[in-house]
């Protein structure tokens, strides 16, 4: 007896994924800027690190959470100039999630101030590097001299094309849902009609690829609700290195891993 032809939801996965990621648009390095003899078919469009290890690299050397917090702030400087460098589109680190205001005010009110002194510090060289800076994250919930510092940030490296660099700051992927679902509500959308290309274009990350590459260092291997719905096909890769001591060469190490794998999609 013939098989009935198999009908397919049109919806189904990974079909989605990758259509918005062929569509979606990303800084591009200008002409002739060099990068590491890598090939670009092989980089990621979008690398996604969760930064960890800041609290345990201070005690073990006997300093307190924020030396280890500001040694973590250093570390970005360095390597965001690297990913530069290599030719990465986008790039997303997770700065600070919500369920960080659970720990101690002292911690909490100096990561803030971290955060607004980088932000100063670096606007002048993230905009001549063509760097464009965007928050991720509930901006109103935080203290205005932070929100303020931010928005200036914005603001300034609105114009950059060479990469798009996502800080993840007040964020959690579980309320980024709640703000997309609500968004939709608004928009009073059909519900048959929505999709996953309808949820995505509410999120946060709205017209940028989804991440190819997500990187933990510090040796747990979670995502801690960070990028839920956007690494449902990333490519995960821990590390133990603390985040101060995660340099360019821990980075290059984890593009060639990411190199080496076959991604199928489910095929």
């Amino acid at each position: 007896m013939a098989r009935a032809p198999l009908i397919r939801p049109t919806d189904a996965p990974p079909r989605a994924h990758e259509t918005a990621s062929r569509t979606a648009q990303a800084p591009t390095a200008p002409a002739g800027d060099a990068v590491a003899s890598q090939p670009s078919t092989d980089l990621p469009r979008h690398v996604a690190i969760i930064m960890d290890g800041n609290r345990r690299w201070a005690r073990a050397r006997g300093a307190s959470e924020i030396d280890g917090h500001a040694a973590g702030v250093e570390a970005i400087r360095e390597l965001l100039r690297h990913a530069v460098r290599r030719g990465i589109p986008v790039l997303t680190l997770y700065a600070f999630s919500r369920e960080n205001w659970a720990r101690t005010d002292e911690e909490v009110v100096g990561l803030f101030g971290l955060l607004e002194q980088a932000i100063r510090s670096e606007t002048d060289e993230l905009r001549a590097q063509g760097v464009q800076v965007r928050l991720l994250g509930r901006l109103d919930e935080l203290p205005p001299a932070t929100r303020a510092s931010i928005e200036s940030a914005l603001s300034a490296t609105a114009g950059g094309s060479r990469m798009r660099l996502n800080i993840a700051f007040n964020y959690a992927g579980r309320t980024e849902l709640v703000d997309a679902v609500r968004a939709i509500v608004r928009s009073k959308a059909d519900p048959e009609a929505i999709d996953e290309a309808t949820i995505a274009s509410a999120l946060y990350t709205a017209g940028l690829p989804d991440p190819d590459l997500v990187i933990r260092t510090g040796g747990e291997h979670r995502l801690s609700n960070f990028l839920i719905w956007q690494s449902a096909y990333a490519e995960l890769i821990t590390r133990d290195t603390l985040w101060p001591d995660f340099g360019p060469e821990d980075l290059d190490g984890a593009l060639a891993e990411y190199a080496s794998r076959n991604r199928r999609f489910g095929r």
